[in-house]
């Protein structure tokens, strides 16, 4: 009996000896745990860089071969422009007018038309009607045929106000009368119509647009529009560049929306764009992310009933 009672609690140590793992072993299988999960993490960190890398790398390719640049800031253009094919709309409307039919529908780009020294001027003139008003947003406007100023969220009329009275000579509308006629046979000549067929309309303005925070429908200039459809005179519309590109301000480029890719603009000091006013040109400008942005807009219709008058001293 003794010796069964030895056996059995031999039979039950061993028993027990086999159950319980030995410190050696516990330490390593607790090591080896921890560093297959942390392999494990490191690959799955490892492939989600990689796949977020590259689709960073084919976000920004491919949003670049959608953007063209068509009109350097550093480049100084004698001429640069793009054929492009009459909206249905705006061609069946222009052939109502003898003479003033483009011979096509294009965007053009030049450096030569207006002087350095004129863009200046009329920077000034712009400068001194602007500073009596502003609008409450990013976008604020100067309009010398009509007086119109922006001011907080609405316009007022410069004209009809005290401090306003002197404010401009007859010396700056001169001014703005011979860029107007530059610009008026630079059309003519460029889309082959004849300068006595199209007319200054309304609105024609000097432009201003910083990086505030846009307020009312007016301050969102950088929506896709086209310009006809926005106002029913226009046939040619023109830009004046009064400053420059990533010097007196950031963002702010004009952008023609094309179906393949958009064609940038970069603003020049003096860079004159002329563009037919149908759906063929539909375009917009970006957002200008700091300094301020000055600009001239004149129109020309070819339906004479919607012609305006040249601003002068004796008008106001």
């Amino acid at each position: 009996m003794q010796d069964v009672r030895k056996r059995a609690k031999s039979n039950d140590k061993n028993v027990s000896e086999r159950n319980i793992p030995k410190n050696n072993e516990s330490n390593v299988n607790n090591n080896k745990i921890p560093t297959t999960q942390r392999n494990i993490s490191l690959r799955i960190i490892s492939r989600v860089v990689v796949i977020f890398s590259l689709l960073i790398v084919v976000y920004f390719s491919s949003k670049n071969d959608k953007v063209k640049t068509f009109a350097k800031q550093s480049e100084l253009l004698p001429g640069k422009g793009l054929v492009v094919d009459c909206s249905l709309s705006y061609k069946e409307e222009v052939e109502k007018y003898e003479g003033c039919v483009p011979k096509e529908c294009k965007r053009f780009i030049t450096d030569k038309v207006i002087s350095v020294r004129e863009a200046e001027e009329l920077l000034a003139i712009a400068k001194k009607g602007l500073q009596l008003g502003g609008s409450s947003g990013g976008a604020s406007i100067l309009d010398l045929h009509s007086g119109a100023l922006s001011m907080g969220q609405h316009f007022v009329n410069i004209y009809k106000r005290e401090d306003a009275k002197h404010i401009f000579s007859e010396t700056d509308f001169n001014i703005y009368r011979v860029v107007k006629e530059k610009i008026k046979y630079a059309v003519a000549h460029h889309f082959g119509v004849k300068p006595n067929k199209i007319y200054l309309t309304h609105p024609t303005f000097f432009s201003e647009i910083t990086s505030k925070k846009a307020v009312t429908m007016h301050d969102e200039y950088w929506h896709p529009h086209v310009d006809k459809e926005t106002y029913k005179s226009f046939h040619y519309t023109t830009l004046l560049y009064l400053g420059d590109y990533n010097i007196d301000f950031k963002g702010g480029r004009f952008v023609f929306v094309d179906e393949k890719f958009n064609r940038t603009v970069e603003p020049r000091k003096a860079r004159l764009s002329m563009f037919t006013s149908g759906r063929e040109n539909l375009h917009y400008v970006e957002k200008v992310t700091s300094g301020n942005r000055y600009a001239m807009t004149i129109s020309f219709t070819c339906d004479q009933q919607y012609a305006i008058q040249d601003p002068s001293i004796n008008n106001i």
